[in-house]
């Protein structure tokens, strides 16, 4: 099974979610950083393979994809009329998975929630909730706290 999973680079996932629907940067970062916490608990490998996510005061960011969009600040990122080049269909269902799941909530949800989950407080250690923070977010503990709610479902 881990043979068969291609990984992908941040920008593949990003644009594919950007084939759903226009949106800010803030909710693309987060259901990114959704792709890579759910791929390291059901597949046991971080799927996309250029960036790490960082545990910054708004929730996890891929510093990289923050880049890309930093001129949209607060505007919707325009819809991705483009075919997407993931072709993997297990791939595809968990980018499926990851849009019924989170996909109907805004960025101040997501980021809500992704502050309330042990992968970004344990990245973050004592800081305080207003301090920066570059801490990478550990893949190892994305695969566990999510497998564990994975299980309990």
């Amino acid at each position: 099974m881990l043979n068969a999973i291609k990984t992908y680079g941040v920008f593949e996932i990003s644009d594919w979610f950007l084939t759903k629907e226009s949106m800010q940067p803030r909710k693309l970062q987060k259901l990114v950083y959704y792709v890579q916490a759910w791929s390291n608990a059901l597949f046991d490998i971080p799927l996309i393979n250029d960036t790490d996510f960082e545990a910054w005061t708004n929730g996890p960011v891929s510093p990289k994809l923050r880049e890309k969009y930093l001129d949209y600040d607060w505007n919707n990122i325009e819809i991705n009329n483009n075919s997407s080049t993931i072709e993997n269909q297990k791939v595809l269902n968990l980018l499926e998975s990851v849009w019924v799941t989170y996909g109907d909530k805004d960025y101040m949800e997501l980021e809500a929630l992704s502050r309330r989950e042990f992968p970004w407080i344990s990245a973050r250690g004592i800081l305080k909730s207003n301090q920066s923070s570059d801490s990478i977010i550990s893949n190892e503990d994305m695969k566990e706290f999510y497998l564990s709610i994975y299980k309990k479902g």
